[in-house]
């Protein structure tokens, strides 16, 4: 694979987050003067990826206000109730034609675009790899970039399930050791969201 390879970042940003709040969407809470999820959007602009797809679902008007203004497109997932998998399936149908698919979680601000773009230059260099995950200390963390070949099979997840089961089975994922905790930080909690506003 010649240059940078074409990868689609996805952002999972239709749950509620119900740890996090009966009654408030914790993607909308603000961190440093903006809605937390506006950040996550922020770093996959500023990275290598070749577009960004923010996958809705609760809240989807004032999700898409939030990002106002940013070069950005949506996939909407009407059965976001049903769980995580559903929101991977949207976002994957929005990429099908990327190499591979940089699927972000919403609620994890830390996570910079050079972190991105280490990903998705490690795939870059090992093209026939099923997916590329960052591991800190020992820790799986993410995001984590998934082949197009890994496409049909995490389509098939059901519920809450994400990629993590499929790749530990799986042949060719490449870990890429990265020294940066904020792969393993997201906000669950009010008081999660508070330690990210004290770094």
């Amino acid at each position: 694979m010649s240059g940078t390879p074409n990868v689609a970042a996805i952002i999972l940003a239709a749950g509620r987050g119900a740890r996090f709040s009966a009654n408030e969407n914790k993607l909308l809470a603000p961190l440093d003067g903006k809605p937390l999820l506006r950040h996550v959007a922020e770093a996959a602009l500023a990275s290598r990826a070749s577009r960004v797809i923010v996958v809705t679902g609760d809240k989807r008007d004032q999700i898409a206000a939030a990002l106002a203004g940013l070069s950005i497109s949506y996939a909407h997932n009407a059965d976001f109730a049903n769980g995580l998998a559903s929101s991977l399936r949207a976002g994957l149908a929005a990429a099908a034609e990327a190499d591979g698919a940089l699927v972000l979680l919403g609620d994890m601000p830390g996570v910079a675009a050079p972190v991105l773009d280490a990903l998705i230059m490690a795939f870059g260099d090992a093209p026939h790899c099923a997916a590329v995950v960052p591991v800190c200390q020992g820790w799986w963390g993410n995001p984590v970039l998934l082949a197009r070949a890994l496409f049909p099979q995490l389509t098939r997840l059901q519920g809450d399930e994400g990629a993590r089961r499929l790749l530990r089975s799986s042949e060719g994922v490449v870990e890429l050791p990265l020294d940066d905790p904020n792969i393993l930080a997201d906000v669950d909690t009010p008081a999660d969201l508070a330690s990210f506003r004290r770094i």
